[in-house]
């Protein structure tokens, strides 16, 4: 048997992707029993919850979990990223949900907080706000009610998130973050401008091979995953832009380490040497400038600003836009000010 595994579980996109060949002298065996005993930590219930939403191919056709395994079958399953088995304590912290119904809920994450509790960071993240009221919110007061992720965004990055509140809704939604169906739009003040008013960057990211913490662009594509973000120029302030980046793929921190490697890293974003002066004049008025932004803007400048999707349940086609938070706005003004008096003025 040959099995090739796509886990995302470092990834903005949180599911698991299984390609299985059955071996030649396999026995006609039901398929979800076949996964069963391939797949680690994968319950019977899990499987048929992929089956029903569609989730298991083989040979590019959706089957039940009766069907039966033939020798050479190509089978493809994506099932959603099971939870850390970490205890999750409620938290009655307020949140900013813009969308909720039976199936999922939306939240604009404020900046700053983490999505999911893990080394350093066992309380005050959205998981824990989220389980609490979840279960607050259910009419019996569901102890065992929780949030069931699909895709997360970084602690100092602001913005739209998806949350399933059921199984089968979040293993649908994670179906469309494999297939790059689901429609994500940021916006990020970046230093620079591209020589692209819009583009393509390309590039396999991985985690950096001298420093852990942030990722790295390995063109070769031997060492990685792919990664694509397009791009296009919203405003260009002379030392700095606004650009909108549109996702086809979700890697960890893909839009800061692309465009570090264009060479446009995103304002004060401090991991990807974004929080140095990279543009603009050595006068002591315009460093002055720099240091206030960065004290309006005490992180990276990046917004999950728009989310398009298919709905689990209705099949209807949902699209969500949030207004860019205020420490953005506040810094975008401020270089709107600083190109509309012209260089002379700050220097």
């Amino acid at each position: 048997m040959l099995e090739d595994q796509d886990l995302q579980e470092e990834s903005g996109d949180l599911y698991e992707h299984h390609h299985i060949t059955v071996d030649k002298g396999q026995k006609p065996i039901r398929i979800d029993k076949f996964l069963m005993d391939r797949l680690m930590n994968a319950s019977r219930n899990k499987i048929q919850n992929a089956a029903k939403a569609g989730n298991i191919l083989v040979n590019g056709v959706e089957v039940k979990p009766n069907y039966k395994t033939r020798p050479e079958d190509e089978i493809s399953i994506v099932m959603a990223y099971p939870p850390r088995d970490i205890e999750i304590i409620p938290q009655n912290i307020p949140l900013d949900i813009i969308y909720e119904d039976d199936d999922l809920l939306l939240v604009n994450k404020q900046a700053g907080m983490v999505v999911h509790p893990g080394h350093g960071n066992y309380d005050g993240t959205l998981v824990n706000a989220l389980t609490y009221y979840l279960r607050e919110q259910s009419p019996t007061k569901n102890p065992e009610a929780h949030p069931y992720l699909v895709h997360r965004i970084d602690k100092n990055t602001s913005g739209i998130l998806l949350v399933a509140k059921n199984e089968i809704a979040q293993t649908k939604i994670a179906k469309g973050f494999f297939d790059h169906t689901i429609q994500r739009k940021y916006q990020a003040l970046i230093w620079g401008t591209p020589k692209e008013e819009s583009g393509t960057i390309t590039g396999h990211i991985g985690r950096s091979l001298k420093n852990r913490l942030v990722m790295t662009i390995f063109p070769d594509g031997d060492y990685g995953k792919d990664a694509t973000t397009h791009y296009k120029t919203l405003r260009s302030f002379g030392y700095v832009s606004l650009v909108e980046c549109q996702l086809e793929t979700g890697r960890t921190h893909q839009i800061r380490a692309h465009f570090k490697y264009i060479g446009h890293p995103l304002f004060n974003d401090a991991n990807y040497g974004g929080d140095l002066i990279l543009k603009g004049t050595t006068f002591t008025k315009y460093k002055q400038f720099i240091q206030n932004c960065f004290k309006i803007l005490p992180r990276q400048a990046l917004h999950a600003k728009y989310l398009g999707f298919i709905h689990p349940t209705t099949q209807k086609f949902m699209e969500f836009d949030s207004e860019l938070p205020e420490d953005m706005r506040l810094a975008i003004f401020k270089w709107e000010q600083y190109a509309n008096q012209g260089m002379t003025e700050m220097e």
